[in-house]
């Protein structure tokens, strides 16, 4: 059973910079495709990045150009790089995987397992 667990998550000044880690187990991690969602309060959960087994990454239009997903393969972990912070980034992010398909990255039921999530917020 695959289990992802979230940190580096916390409190930044807009404009500010975060990298979240997310370690998998208990599956094929190089072999497949990973996601970040979040959820903010009273909000539903939306994507916000995911990269493919195959290295291709995809971005919300809310991050692109600010944040960067990366994986390393050799650790287990999927990465987030968070830049230029907004107000409206203040949210619990989740990492999710894996991908059932490489042609839905943005979609949430595309992904078999959820993290328990890490809380950042932004103090403006």
């Amino acid at each position: 059973q695959v289990q992802l667990v979230e940190s580096g998550g916390g409190l930044v000044q807009a404009g500010g910079s975060l990298k979240l880690s997310c370690v998998v187990s208990g599956g094929s991690f190089s072999s497949s495709g990973w996601g970040w969602f979040r959820q903010a309060p009273g909000k539903e959960r939306e994507f916000v990045a995911a990269v493919t087994w195959y290295g291709s990454r995809h971005y919300a239009d809310a991050v692109k150009g600010r944040f960067a997903v990366t994986r390393n393969n050799s650790k287990n972990t999927l990465y987030l790089q968070l830049n230029s912070f907004k107000p409206e980034d203040t949210a619990v992010y989740y990492c999710a995987g894996p991908m059932r398909s490489a042609d839905l990255p943005y979609t949430p039921a595309n992904y078999d397992a959820w993290g328990h999530g890490t809380q950042v917020t932004v103090s403006s």
